[in-house]
């Protein structure tokens, strides 16, 4: 498996990212959901990334350049991979990406319901934090932060 540049257009991506937001538009109500859309993946200042093997694209990651640290966004992986990796490995990508920027600090918000997720998160050193950014607290996101000093 590897992980590279990736386009959200690509097929394989693209596929993901609307699988990604059917399952939170099933999950949240319109207001609590946070996903990024494909157009909004491809402005200046988000890093978009595919984990894949074999040419098929098993996961997707976004990391947004934010004022003094940098936000994990469309982080999905295909049902069919998981418990193969391909989170971890595009969190660390993502981790070494923000690093290489000089950000200090990873931030990202996700759903309360999302166990799998959540468990990953904390795995990988994020605790807790308050709102941030354009963020409310709304009763189903849950804030997260990881130092990279």
């Amino acid at each position: 498996m590897r992980v590279r540049a990736g386009d959200p257009r690509e097929p394989g991506a693209l596929a993901l990212l609307q699988a990604s937001h059917a399952l939170m538009e099933s999950l949240f109500p319109p207001e609590d959901n946070h996903y990024l859309s494909v157009d909004a993946l491809l402005v200046p200042g988000i890093s978009f990334f595919v984990a894949e093997a074999g040419g098929e694209v098993l996961g997707t990651a976004a990391l947004a350049r934010k004022a003094g640290y940098g936000e994990v966004k469309s982080m999905f992986v295909d049902p069919a991979a998981r418990g193969r990796g391909v989170a971890r490995a595009l969190l660390g990508h993502l981790e070494t990406e923000a690093r290489g920027m000089g950000l200090p600090l990873l931030r990202l918000e996700t759903g309360n319901l999302l166990e799998a997720a959540l468990a990953l998160y904390t795995a990988q050193g994020f605790r807790p934090c308050g709102a941030f950014g354009d963020y409310a607290v709304n009763g189903t996101s849950v804030f997260l932060e990881k130092p990279l000093e």
